[in-house]
């Protein structure tokens, strides 16, 4: 059997994520049920499924979340697959992904199922940012000045840096100011747009405050000027139902160390389909293709050539010139995460915070703060603004009480997830007091 470096990793991966996935299950599901996913629905917290030092409470998860512990075990075994050397076996996982039970464990598979794409408009990418840098790339927006792009004040300040340094270079850069009320008016974004519009570029959902943008509005007025749209996607996926294609967007990219569960260093972008023949391939490597012929090809007597290719006409085929930085022990790692969310499932995730962002909206205003993040947001952010806040005594008070949250010099961000319960919120506000 001939394998691929391709199937070599997803067969690592693979196997590596399934067998700490029968752990995964056994935690999950009743001691009676052999399904591998959970019946009925997951009991919350899930304190026990992370390591999380006794006294400590972590409500950050937008920050940076932690790593389930059957992720951490997939990791190991992965690790461990790849410094050893074993003959295959007759019959068993091959480089499908697949685990004994059935169970998906391709990430890029898993992620496409979860924000409702195909499989293969994913590619891998280590970083957000790298993501939408290859976007701008592939658009020649880097290097030729024509047209402008669209953005506003809420998107990621990685992503405006990078747009207001091509700005510098010449390119027209219309950056929409977020109202008084910490959103972005739909009707500012409506006025800069324009029939020389390449590209419209936003965070679905901010950062900043977690305010949501209509995807579909946006892609919708975007088209009709001709113009693509790019949305930084990593505080939307993994925190609620989430369907990329229904909203029109054209490409996305998001890392994977916030709600997705998984590491530093692996991320996806997302092109649409019918995206693809609208860019430039922005890179050129060995995986882009399909090579038909070895070193010294066609030799003794046919005309030399160096090889023979076809380049793929895909998202991976566009944007995976080789092996990604993340390896096979963070692919084993990021399959894992991706079931374990999966296992919960995000609505069930989504209605566990509800409770604790309701009661933080209530009560963090009295210490005067002011809630900036909209009432309707589903996200798993909440921000209450208040100035010189990093300079004040809160952010000690909570650090001697051992509770972690995100401050900015006038604003600070709180991120429950599946870990935290009231508990977590009671302590932080006591802290707060």
């Amino acid at each position: 059997m001939n394998i691929n470096r391709r199937d070599l990793l997803a067969g690592i991966g693979g196997m590596a994520a399934s067998a700490a996935f029968n752990s995964l299950g056994a935690q999950l599901r009743p001691p009676s049920a052999d399904a591998t996913m959970p019946v009925g629905l997951p009991e919350f917290p899930r304190k026990d499924d992370f390591t999380i030092d006794e006294g400590y409470t972590y409500i950050n998860a937008a920050y940076t979340h932690p790593i389930p512990k059957v992720s951490l075990e997939a990791a190991r075994r992965a690790a461990e697959a790849r410094g050893a050397l074993h003959a295959p076996a007759a019959t068993g996982r091959g480089p499908s992904g697949r685990g004994s039970a059935g169970q998906n464990n391709n990430p890029k598979a898993l992620f496409a199922e979860l924000i409702s794409a195909k499989p293969t408009e994913i590619a891998y990418v280590p970083s957000t940012s790298f993501g939408e840098n290859l976007v701008v790339q592939s658009l020649g927006l880097h290097k030729r000045y024509e047209g402008n792009v669209v953005s506003d004040g809420l998107h990621f300040e990685g992503s405006l840096m990078h747009l207001l340094e091509l700005q510098k270079r010449g390119l027209d850069v219309r950056i929409v100011k977020p109202t008084r009320d910490a959103r972005i008016d739909m009707k500012d974004l409506e006025k800069v747009v324009d029939k020389n519009t390449r590209l419209i570029e936003i965070s679905s959902a901010a950062m900043y405050n977690g305010f949501e943008h209509d995807l579909k509005a946006v892609s919708d007025l975007a088209h009709a000027h001709g113009a693509l749209v790019y949305a930084d996607i990593i505080h939307s996926a993994g925190t609620g139902p989430f369907d990329i294609t229904a909203s029109g967007v054209d490409f996305a990219a998001c890392s994977t160390f916030k709600w997705l569960m998984g590491d530093f260093g692996i991320g996806f972008l997302y092109a649409r389909e019918s995206a693809l023949d609208k860019i430039e391939r922005p890179l050129i490597g060995y995986m882009e293709g399909g090579v038909e012929a070895f070193y010294p090809p066609n030799l003794p007597d046919a005309e030399y050539s160096p090889i023979t290719y076809t380049l793929n006409k895909s998202t991976p085929g566009m944007f995976e010139p080789g092996t990604f930085g993340g390896s096979a022990v963070a692919a084993a790692l990021l399959a894992t995460s991706l079931n374990y969310v999966k296992s919960l499932g995000v609505e069930s995730i989504q209605a566990h915070r509800q409770p604790m962002l309701k009661k933080l909206r209530q009560e963090v205003p009295r210490f005067g703060f002011a809630l900036v993040t909209p009432p309707e947001s589903k996200g798993g952010n909440i921000t209450f603004a208040k100035k010189d806040v990093s300079a004040s005594d809160i952010p000690k008070k909570l650090a001697a009480a051992k509770v972690n949250v995100r401050f900015s010099r006038h604003w600070m961000r709180l991120s429950p997830s599946v870990y935290n319960d009231m508990k977590d919120i009671d302590r932080f506000l006591e802290a707060m007091s």
